[in-house]
């Protein structure tokens, strides 16, 4: 049979499957409800017709929702490649950012500098990461993130320490600001409250922080028991999300409580968890570095796998408002950007408001920060 027949035919039997679920649905309802309320009992229908009707009616809702997400998304579209624009030299990309215009933030293993890319892969902007004055230390970026203020700050393992870019100094460079001592971080965020995400790997925590005008920590919460946290992301509607080494990712409301376990709602099975993020739609997506894979676990619906060849070793992840996925390709030494939806939803937002960064709603003049050029 001709494809584009078979599909089109297809096409026109799924569309008529759930019209006529529609449309036998709402007579029914329309000719029970009166039937219900006029009656004392419950006519002939016996009570387990009516716990058969609701498990049939449960199963069937979570086949329509399955479809429509398989509809909406797609696999393995690879559209382009990025390479580290630090070079060979150094340890392959890790840490990623796509900021409110599209632009992206990328640190790589062992190498002391932030880069500010288009979307398109082109250099922006160069961050060295050296501390300020005469024969200043450099140190090493493990991830990477944007403050609700617009300035950058990243995880230094080696240090164990945040830093963040103030721009607004007397130094005509700018310079970064240490911001506490954090036993082990490796993944950074920052949640839609504007606070600052850590995930502290060796000490098994995430902590929580905003900084006040003078970078200093204030309403500072921390998470404990947790496996060798990797990589932390916001929830857009509150909380966040943060990766296990040990095969688990876990979801936390605002309020710092868990809310659940991917494993264990899902019945989803991890190799070893890495980067995560988390679109407008409130879909989690996790990069699993052992299976070389990409994950979605939408709210309603059967997990669905977005990338199933093409990776060596994912790290670092971000989602962008246009339906394109950015994985940090720690063994290929690359940036792999995946178109994953379809046809994005039109989400009226205020103006700036991103998917892959809910938060942040100041920009600095001339573009994303007034970072010198390398």
């Amino acid at each position: 049979m001709d494809y584009t027949l078979e599909t089109s035919q297809l096409k026109q039997k799924l569309l008529k499957s759930i019209y006529n679920l529609q449309l036998k649905s709402f007579t029914t309802l329309q000719s029970a409800s009166p039937l219900l309320h006029s009656q004392r009992g419950m006519g002939m229908v016996a009570q387990h017709q009516v716990h058969q009707l609701a498990d049939k009616a449960k199963s069937l809702c979570e086949d329509l929702d399955n479809i429509k997400n398989l509809l909406h998304y797609c696999q393995d579209d690879l559209v382009r490649q990025i390479p580290n624009p630090t070079g060979s030299h150094y340890g392959g990309v890790s840490g990623i950012h796509c900021s409110l215009d599209g632009s992206i933030y990328v640190t790589a293993e062992s190498a002391p500098w932030v880069h500010v890319l288009s979307s398109t892969g082109h250099t922006l902007q160069s961050l060295p990461c050296q501390q300020t004055g005469k024969g200043g230390s450099i140190f090493l970026p493990e991830d990477v993130t944007v403050t609700r203020m617009g300035m950058v700050a990243v995880a230094d393992m080696v240090n164990e320490a945040i830093w963040v870019f103030n721009p607004h100094t007397s130094l005509s460079k700018g310079e970064w600001i240490k911001i506490g001592k954090v036993g082990s971080p490796r993944g950074i965020g920052v949640d839609s409250m504007g606070k600052i995400l850590v995930a502290d790997y060796a000490q098994g925590q995430v902590h929580s922080f905003a900084l006040d005008h003078a970078f200093r920590t204030l309403n500072a919460h921390t998470v404990s028991n947790l496996q060798g946290p990797r990589y932390v992301s916001p929830v857009p509607s509150g909380g966040f999300v943060v990766s296990e080494e040990c095969g688990d990712v876990k979801v936390f409301m605002s309020s710092c409580k868990l809310l659940c376990s991917l494993s264990s709602k899902y019945g989803h099975q991890f190799g070893n968890p890495a980067g995560v993020c988390v679109d407008m739609d409130g879909s989690i997506l996790v990069a699993d570095e052992q299976r070389r894979t990409v994950h979605l676990f939408p709210e309603h619906g059967a997990p669905i796998c977005l990338v199933s060849t093409g990776l060596r070793r994912p790290a670092g992840m971000a989602c962008s408002s246009s339906g394109h996925l950015f994985v940090a390709d720690t063994g290929e030494n690359c940036v792999k950007v995946f178109k994953y939806c379809v046809r994005p939803p039109y989400r009226p937002t205020k103006a700036g408001a991103s998917c892959a960064d809910p938060n942040q709603t100041h920009r600095w003049r001339g573009g994303v920060v007034p970072l010198q050029p390398r």
